[in-house]
């Protein structure tokens, strides 16, 4: 039985990212069919209409606005529409939540969180995953500048939230790690693992083959 839901386990552990990602994926895709795709029979006779040009419109939405939101004109509208949700109660706390979640994987976060950094924690021995957000001392707030320090973010797992510390780049030192891999460690407190190698997989499936069979 312990060999039979190992397995079971095991392979639920492998599909279920794969179907859940799928699943989004033909979600935002259904609904933007329905949506737009409704709203552009509106407008055009049935006959031209085809399958999928909802789906089509939503992609060029997307890419216009992404676009538009180089364009400092449309940043200052669209933090002042911000502005306007963060005043709002309820939808303030849910907006903001969501909106931290998805500035992690942004390009412009990417920037931010450049270096991903382990964190020494005084002379426990205990360290923690962080990111440099700052490290140009001018560019923080003029009584919160030290001498040889940094602002660096630690992330809390299985939450959204975190600190941001200005520390010393003694108590820092580089992990290499990308933003997303980092994030994800953190984010599940390490219960993914780290990326490992083709090699590193193998030998832990050849592991986990041996014990199987000397249960």
């Amino acid at each position: 039985m312990r060999f039979i839901s190992r397995n079971i386990l095991t392979g639920l552990v492998t599909i279920l990212p794969v179907a859940l990602t799928l699943y989004l994926l033909y979600w935002l895709a259904v609904s933007a069919e329905s949506v737009l795709g409704g709203m552009i029979q509106l407008v055009l006779p049935k006959p031209l209409y085809w399958p999928g040009m909802g789906l089509i419109a939503g992609v060029i939405v997307v890419f216009v606005v992404g676009l538009l939101m180089h364009a400092y004109v449309f940043q200052v509208l669209f933090a002042r529409a911000e502005q306007i949700l963060y005043h709002m109660p309820l939808i303030k706390s849910v907006y903001r939540a969501i909106r931290d979640f998805f500035n992690y994987f942004s390009p412009g976060s990417k920037k931010e969180f450049e270096q991903v950094v382990a964190v020494s924690i005084g002379d426990t021995g205990m360290q923690v995953i962080g990111f440099v957000t700052q490290a140009i001392p001018e560019r923080l707030p003029e009584d919160f500048r030290e001498p040889d320090s940094i602002l660096v973010y630690l992330p809390m797992s299985y939450m959204i939230g975190g600190y941001a510390v200005l520390m010393p780049r003694s108590a820092v030192r580089p992990l290499k790690m990308n933003m997303e891999e980092a994030m994800r460690f953190t984010l599940t407190a390490g219960i993914t693992g780290a990326t490992t190698s083709s090699k590193d997989t193998v030998e832990a499936m050849k592991t986990s083959k041996s014990e199987d069979g000397n249960g």
